[in-house]
Parts: structure tokens; sequence; C-alpha cells
């Protein structure tokens, strides 16, 4: 009894995904953040500014994926799919995990975007006080952090729109890079899932 309860624990809660996200988030963040310090540090400040926009977009792209993954359905796949359109089996695929995917692109991928463009954006408040002989740099880190925030949050804004409008196009392209890496590196980023079934899951509710 409390070795199935243990393995039902494990399986609804996905313990295995989240230790396997928490690690990965730790070494992409590190490995980003010392790129990016490194890069900014060492360009004139026109550039270090093109670095913060393009990371903030990062996340912007990242979350559009993340939310038109939630918001697609699984039907119009498989129509696709029937019509032997090759990437329509992905498309399948990232639906399916969609929670996992929305995970990554949403929270890992977002959230180490949202962490390195405000240490982006601390640098170049550095770079701007070093330039200008700024010594009091208050009112310009509350400009810079206005800016980083209104860009991502307004960004994210009409990326969420995009999503919601265009979730099935996004997904299929999307689909085609997976399926690329898959033909070519043989690799697959996605387990196999089964359809959800509501019915299954009210069944083992009651189990």
């Amino acid at each position: 009894m409390g070795k199935k309860d243990d393995i039902n624990f494990s399986d609804k809660y996905n313990l295995k995904w989240i230790v396997m996200v928490t690690l990965w988030t730790f070494i992409m963040a590190m490995i980003f953040s010392i790129v990016t310090e490194g890069l900014v540090k060492n360009l004139d400040i026109f550039l270090a500014f093109i670095i913060l926009i393009i990371i903030i977009l990062i996340g912007i792209f990242f979350d559009i994926i993340g939310i038109a993954v939630t918001t697609a359905e699984e039907k119009p796949f498989h129509a696709m799919a029937a019509n032997k359109v090759e990437e329509a089996r992905y498309a399948i695929k990232l639906v399916r995990n969609a929670g996992q995917v929305s995970n990554f692109c949403n929270d890992v991928i977002g959230d180490i975007s949202g962490i390195v463009s405000g240490a982006v954006g601390t640098t170049i408040i550095y770079k701007l006080m070093d330039i200008y002989d700024i010594k009091n740099g208050i009112l310009l880190s509350i400009i810079v952090t206005s800016l980083v925030a209104s860009l991502t949050v307004g960004g994210k804004a009409f990326g969420k729109s995009i999503a919601i409008l265009y979730s099935e196009k996004i997904i299929l392209k999307t689909a085609v890079v997976f399926n690329f890496i898959n033909n070519k590196l043989g690799i697959d980023l996605l387990p196999e899932k089964k359809k959800n079934n509501k019915n299954n899951r009210q069944n083992n509710r009651l189990d």
C-alpha cells in the first residue's frame, strides 16, 4: 500500500522532472549570466543595450511558445498526421507534454531571461555612471530598471495575444525544429505520452 502511494505521489507531482528542471535552471542561469556579463562589460554602451534587448526578446519568444502549447488543441494535428505532414507527430507530442513544455519555456527560460536582463541592466547602469561621471545613480537605476520591466511586460502581453491567436501555427513551426533535431541528431526531446483521459484520472482517484 505504502509503495503504491509512493509511486503515485512521484507520478502525480513528476518529481523526476522537477529535480531535472531545477538542476538545468541552475546550470543554464549560471552559464548565461557569466557569458552575458562578460560580453556586456567588454562592449560599448550601444551594443550592451542591444544584448539587453536580445535577452528580453528571447524571454518573450519562449513565453509565446509556452502559452501556445497550453492553449492549442490536439485534434487539428491528428488531421495533419493523417495527411502525412511529418511535423504533426511532434506537434501532438508538444500538446500532450504541454505542462513540461510550458514549464521549460515560461518558467525556466522566461525566469532566466528576467534574471539575466536585470543583471545586464545593472551592468549598463554602472557603465553609464562611469562614462558620464555620475556620482548618484539612483535616478538612472530607476529609469533603466523601469525600461527593462516595461519592455518585458509589454512584450509578453503582446506575445500572449499572438500565442492565443496563432497557437496552431506556432506549435507546428516549433515541431519543425524538434523534428529536425530528431532526424539530424537522433535526439528525441519529448517522450511519447498518451492522450489525457479525464475518466481515467477520475477512476484512479477512486482507486
